[in-house]
């Protein structure tokens, strides 16, 4: 068995001291979260975060770094893509003010109402009826509020 671990050790330790340091400081991922964030909204904040910030900066700068500078900012799927990913996970596990942010974020990068309506019944087999049916309630008021700044005051 001693012959074996040191085998193994020895090809451990090579690949460890061989491989680039992956690890990036927060610094790095924050910066590289409040990019996807302003990708996805128009240039600007995005004004839960920045509330958030004020009472709670560890959860701030963890939802971030991780979820927007690690997690949202991988290759391999486009921006179309994760958010209509992110509306149809949300709507379906009922987290409706989550699902609402990402919409607007799908229409802010081009996805339109009627692929963010096909996402709602989609997940009527998933999830049930009434989670669609709440979903497209929140939807609609999405729609409603978009059209509002819209129109010439």
């Amino acid at each position: 068995m001693q012959s074996m671990l040191t085998p193994i050790t020895a090809a451990l330790i090579a690949v460890i001291t061989a491989a680039p340091a992956v690890a990036q400081s927060v610094e790095e991922r924050l910066k590289r979260g409040d990019a996807v964030i302003r990708d996805l909204n128009r240039g600007q904040p995005q004004p839960a975060l920045e509330r958030m910030r004020q009472e709670f900066p560890f959860l701030a700068e963890a939802t971030e770094a991780y979820a927007l500078g690690d997690v949202w900012a991988r290759p391999g799927l486009d921006g179309r893509t994760r958010q209509l990913a992110a509306v149809a996970a949300f709507a379906a596990t009922g987290q409706l003010p989550f699902m609402k942010v990402h919409a607007g974020y799908a229409l802010n990068i081009g996805v339109s109402e009627e692929e963010l309506k096909e996402v709602i019944y989609m997940i009527t087999v998933p999830a049930g009826i009434s989670r669609a049916i709440a979903a497209s309630q929140v939807l609609s008021e999405l729609f409603a509020e978009r059209r509002d700044e819209r129109r010439p005051r």
